[in-house]
């Protein structure tokens, strides 16, 4: 048999088509690239937020007791929490690489730390500790009131140090934030939104020998999170510290934009704590929503009349509880609603875990929608206080940027744009099927969109 020649033009063709099916990878542009290998990336913006860290905790914990006048309350609450959903949308867990709890677990392990390997239980059950440290936390600030108050706040961060201490003296790489970071499930939920991606090049990663990405060399230590970039198909715990591109001795590594919830849409292993934690997001938003708006006191009187007390922490627990388990129970019930003609009960869980990512965009847009509030009406908090840190005499009026009435409408289009994310995301996940056989996650992500932007419709009140 004779084989066909193939014009070069059609050969041309198609390799140009293979090409532009690449991802763009930001590390060809050599000022990037060389910035990322020097040895000045990350820690130039780590020691900087390590050095402003420093003084909110000191002020937080010296500074004055009033919320609204303390600096330390201001740049937490009013501008780093608004600010931290953004972060892990736009460049994924950035924030990770240069967090004050990951720049001391790097300083303590590198001179008193033993490296032992992570314990078995942090490796089993890390993911679902997080969780509960995420949950506990929240919490924890209704009863104690920690937003509130300048000493809550600091105490909190001096706890969390003593953790990343504790752990970083005795354990290998960054086993708080992988396994113990209240902020983990969040950032590694979120980032998998996010629009950057760091990935190897399979054809590449296959050949090599040296697997300095994950090993290390004497250009960086191995990847602080455990990753093998050969095999990592997420973004969800690589917090782009640029290590495994110092250590790379084949350029396989790139950094690319994508399309944002993009890999939510082909998670090959599924896992029922993220989908947890996803459910149980989108239910504190809910209570972080209510406890700041009028309705919020008949709620605790309704509760109040079933419990029998008048106690807030009982009551305020209960309510709590509720608010957790109602978006669990919807997911779960709409998965089964989903699979009644002629599905398993396996495939009730199952679908329960796949569809429950489609989730996190309404998650994302529901915790920026919250926090909007606070940055936009209380804003000016951060400069009047942030003057009086440097001695300046600066002379304090209304802390708002714009209306209530003017967020109200951000707020709102925030929320129809996660739903749309969230829509979508449920249509990829299912494979492009059909309208029916996809109708009931449609309907719940448009019931809990429903219920933020009422909620979000009702006045709130300040919290600091």
């Amino acid at each position: 048999m004779v084989p066909v020649a193939i014009p070069k033009d059609k050969l041309s063709k198609e390799k140009k088509q293979m090409e532009e099916k690449k991802p763009y990878n930001l590390l060809s542009i050599p000022v990037v690239k060389k910035f990322i290998q020097s040895k000045w990336y990350p820690g130039i913006f780590q020691w900087i937020v390590l050095a402003v860290f420093s003084v909110i905790v000191y002020e937080l914990v010296a500074g004055t007791v009033d919320p609204t006048r303390n600096v330390g309350t201001s740049l937490t609450w009013v501008l780093w929490w608004p600010l931290i959903p953004i972060f892990f949308l736009v460049i994924g867990r950035f924030w990770c690489t240069i967090c004050p709890f990951g720049k001391v677990s790097d300083i303590i392990r590198k001179t008193i730390g033993s490296n032992r390997p992570m314990p078995k239980f942090l490796r089993k059950y890390g993911l679902w500790m997080i969780d509960f440290f995420f949950i506990a936390i929240t919490y924890s600030d209704h009863i104690w009131g920690i937003v509130e108050s300048p000493r809550g706040s600091g105490y909190l961060l001096l706890l969390l140090v003593t953790m990343v201490v504790g752990t970083s003296i005795f354990y290998e790489r960054r086993t708080f934030c992988k396994t113990l970071c209240f902020l983990g499930g969040l950032s590694g939920n979120y980032s998998r939104s996010g629009s950057l991606e760091l990935r190897g090049t399979p054809d590449i990663c296959k050949t090599c020998k040296t697997q300095s990405c994950f090993k290390g060399s004497e250009k960086a230590e191995g990847c602080p999170m455990f990753q093998f970039v050969r095999t990592m198909e997420t973004a969800a715990d690589c917090n782009l510290c640029g290590n495994c591109v110092k250590n790379c001795p084949n350029n396989s590594i790139r950094i690319s934009p994508r399309v944002p919830t993009s890999e939510l849409w082909g998670i090959k292993k599924p896992m029922l704590e993220h989908t947890f934690l996803a459910a149980v997001i989108m239910g504190i938003v809910f209570v972080q929503n209510i406890t700041m708006v009028t309705i919020w006191q008949d709620i605790l009187n309704a509760i109040g009349t079933v419990t029998g007390t008048d106690n807030y922490n009982v009551n305020f627990t209960v309510a709590f509880i509720i608010a957790m388990a109602i978006p669990v129970g919807l997911l779960y019930g709409t998965a089964k609603l989903a699979t009644l003609t002629g599905g398993s009960v396996e495939k009730v869980k199952k679908n329960f875990v796949r569809f429950g990512y489609a989730i996190i965009p309404l998650d994302l847009a529901g915790h920026l929608a919250h926090n909007l509030f606070h940055i936009i009406t209380e804003g000016k908090a951060i400069w009047y206080n942030s003057a009086v840190l440097f001695g300046m005499n600066v002379k304090r009026g209304d802390l708002a940027f714009a209306p209530a009435s003017s967020v109200q409408l951000l707020q709102y289009i925030i929320i129809v744009i996660g739903m749309i994310g969230s829509i979508y995301t449920a249509y990829r996940i299912g494979n492009k099927g059909s309208f029916k056989a996809l109708a009931p996650y449609y309907v719940l992500m448009v019931l809990l969109a429903v219920a933020n932007i009422y909620l979000f419709s009702l006045p709130m009140m300040h919290r600091v």
